[in-house]
């Protein structure tokens, strides 16, 4: 598989996430908060876009031959440094991965303030980060 057929499957699964999650705005924050399995499908969910997100950028980079991040936020900031994506972008997506990894570790202390918001508000951040990535490649 080339590195551009890379980049066209982690879009694809990105947006197959995102369409997941949309199904799951209908949902109060109470309901997500006390509702054990909606609660942990919308964590995974969440998780799996911000991941596919990562990981389209960590393609991208390989295909631009551009140096190797040593963090997986780092890969946004290089991103942006080779005007691949805006700066705004960059700082929201690196404030993603931070959620992504307390998804993955500190799951037990997750503050469903910031869930909800990024269920709500932060998914067409995403959805940015693709069609950016769409005009470089």
């Amino acid at each position: 598989m080339t590195n551009f057929a890379i980049i066209e499957n982690k879009i694809s699964s990105v947006k197959k996430y995102l369409a997941i999650l949309a199904d799951y705005k209908k949902y109060a924050r109470p309901e997500i908060e006390t509702a054990v399995d909606l609660r942990g499908a919308i964590e995974r969910y969440l998780y799996l876009a911000i991941q596919a997100a990562i990981d389209l950028a960590e393609a991208t980079i390989s295909y631009k031959n551009l140096r190797k991040p040593s963090t997986l936020s780092e890969s946004f900031n290089i991103l942006e440094e080779n005007n691949l994506i805006s700066a705004d972008l960059a700082e929201k997506l690196i404030k993603m991965t931070g959620f992504r990894n307390l998804v993955a570790h500190d799951y037990e202390n997750l503050n469903y303030d910031i869930v909800y918001d990024i269920l709500q508000n932060r998914l067409p951040d995403i959805e940015d980060f693709i069609k950016q990535i769409e005009k470089v490649n």
